[in-house]
C-alpha cells in the first residue's frame, strides 16, 4: 500500500508529526516569498538585488526535502499531487509566490482529498490506492504540457 499511497493508516501521531513540518515550512516559505519572486528575474539580477541566491537555494531545497520526506514517510509516494498542483496553481495564479504557495498548498490538499474520498467510495468496500487516482489525473496532464512546450525543450 506503501507505494502507491495511502491515508488510511493516519493516526494522531502522524498528524501532530504533520502539522509541525507544515508550520516549519509554511513560516519559511513565508519568510522566502520576496527573495523567491526576486529570483524569478535570474540568479544575477537576484544577487544584485541583495538576494543571497546561494544561501536561498540550499535553504529552500533542505525545506522541501524535509518536507518530502515527511509526507512519503507519513501517507507512501502519492507523487503527482506535488508536482502537477504547482503547476496548475501557477497557471492560474501567476507567478507571484505570495499568492502562489498559500493556493498550491490549499490546491494539493483539496485535490488529494477528493481523491482519497473517490478511492474509498469507487470500489467500496475494497478501498483502492489513492495514487492510482492521483496517476490518473497527473498523468494526463504532465503529456498535455509535454505537447504544450514541444519545440522548447533543449
Amino acid at each position: 500500500m506503501w507505494s502507491m499511497g495511502s491515508l488510511a493508516s493516519a493516526d494522531w501521531d502522524s498528524v501532530i508529526l504533520a502539522t509541525v513540518a507544515l508550520l516549519v515550512i509554511s513560516a519559511l516559505s513565508f519568510r522566502w516569498q520576496q527573495s523567491l519572486n526576486t529570483f524569478l528575474l535570474g540568479e544575477g539580477d537576484a544577487e544584485y538585488a541583495g538576494v543571497r541566491v546561494g544561501s536561498l537555494k540550499k535553504g529552500v531545497i533542505l525545506t522541501v526535502a524535509a518536507g518530502v520526506g515527511v509526507a512519503v514517510s507519513l501517507c507512501g509516494i502519492i507523487g503527482f499531487v506535488g508536482l502537477v498542483i504547482p503547476h496548475i496553481s501557477r497557471m492560474l495564479c501567476g507567478p507571484d509566490h505570495r499568492v502562489l504557495l498559500p493556493v498550491s498548498a490549499i490546491g494539493g490538499a483539496t485535490i488529494l482529498l477528493a481523491a482519497d474520498i473517490l478511492a474509498r467510495t469507487l470500489v467500496a468496500p475494497a478501498e483502492m490506492p489513492v495514487g492510482i487516482i492521483t496517476a490518473l489525473l497527473g498523468g494526463p496532464f504532465f503529456v498535455w504540457l509535454l505537447i504544450q512546450q514541444k519545440g522548447r525543450i533543449l
